[in-house]
């Protein structure tokens, strides 16, 4: 069982190129006690935070504006920190190296992203 109680204080950097959609998961985040690092809306914005901020895990949309994310998830990989693609396509646009990670269907619900963060916070605590 995944604890989704206990999230407050977590780091997440969120890397969504819409605003609203950004907006909304920024506000999910706040309400289950994280702190929101960036949003990124470009690639090369979330990579530098990606190599300077402090964060625990990472919510990544798979398409930034047509350029894929794929850069960064190996930049987080290489770190060893976890992440969870969010996408309206499902693990369908993913690299064979990515199945296996969390996915967020979009549209999304603060349950599913508390779920998601659960098991994203059981591998920081692995780390």
């Amino acid at each position: 069982m995944i604890d989704t109680a206990n999230l407050g204080g977590l780091r997440v950097l969120v890397v969504e190129d819409e605003m609203m959609v950004s907006m909304l998961i920024e506000d999910m985040l706040t309400d289950l006690g994280c702190t929101v690092v960036g949003p990124a809306s470009r690639l090369d914005e979330a990579l530098d935070l990606a190599k300077a901020a402090d964060i625990d895990c990472a919510v990544l949309d798979v398409n930034l504006g047509g350029q894929p994310i794929f850069p960064l998830a190996d930049l987080l990989r290489e770190r060893g920190l976890p992440f969870a693609f969010a996408t309206g396509y499902g693990d369908a646009g993913l690299r064979d190296v990515d199945h296996g990670a969390p996915v967020l269907q979009k549209p999304f619900r603060e349950g599913d992203l508390a779920r998601v963060l659960g098991e994203l916070r059981a591998k920081v605590g692995q780390r």
